[in-house]
């Protein structure tokens, strides 16, 4: 058993309540929601019994917002749960709402990791794409395929590169600059040396103007 030792209503929202238990914070509950089950600082109870209070009061409230956070834009299933967590939701909570929402397809990482990438390869190279959908909770299974089926990059690299050297001489220096930026883009070795050569069309074929 533990005890409440402290009920703080939320700054931000003052419907809700940050509840302690063993003065650590807890979770957040809903004021109808205390009050309805009589909750009180001073009371004790066990951490499995406040799960089911809030799981049987707020799944719904949870599944609502979670619900306006993703008609915004589509989210991954980590920014989901990130968000609800913010919010003071066990989870237990989190987990029926995610459940509920990939039955339903509300939330789906495979098809977020293809649009992203569809949206993101107009100017970015697979690597950093791949680190950037790591980063907001697409596992590698999700992405792998994803990744598999993009095919070629040096035309998306080369519009790049035109785009980095807009108004630059085409010098040697400005090649190696390019090739430099196409890398920080996420494209790999080839690709960025491929590009910048058609688009430097450097005389030169020496080692020293394959070193960029």
């Amino acid at each position: 058993m533990k005890k409440i030792t402290d009920i703080k209503p939320q700054v931000k929202s003052p419907t809700r309540c940050n509840i302690y238990l063993d003065n650590c914070f807890y979770c957040g509950l809903e004021l109808e929601t205390i009050m309805r089950n009589r909750l009180k600082i001073g009371e004790e109870i066990t951490p499995e019994r406040l799960d089911e209070i809030q799981a049987e009061s707020e799944s719904l409230r949870a599944l609502d917002k979670a619900m306006n956070f993703v008609s915004r834009s589509q989210k991954t299933k980590k920014q989901v749960s990130d968000y609800l967590e913010k919010k003071g939701y066990t989870a237990c909570t989190l987990a029926a709402v995610l459940d509920k929402m990939s039955a339903y397809k509300f939330v789906n990482d495979k098809f977020y990791a293809e649009e992203y990438f569809r949206q993101s390869s107009k100017n970015k190279g697979k690597r950093l794409i791949a680190a950037e959908l790591k980063r907001k909770g697409v596992s590698d299974e999700d992405m792998s395929e994803v990744l598999e089926n993009a095919g070629d990059e040096t035309e998306s690299a080369i519009r790049v590169a035109e785009k980095h050297l807009r108004s630059k001489d085409k010098t040697r220096e400005n090649a190696l600059k390019c090739y430099k930026y196409l890398l920080s883009k996420g494209f790999d070795y080839d690709t960025a040396k491929s590009a910048t050569d058609k688009i430097i069309n450097c005389e030169d074929n020496d080692d020293e103007n394959n070193d960029f």
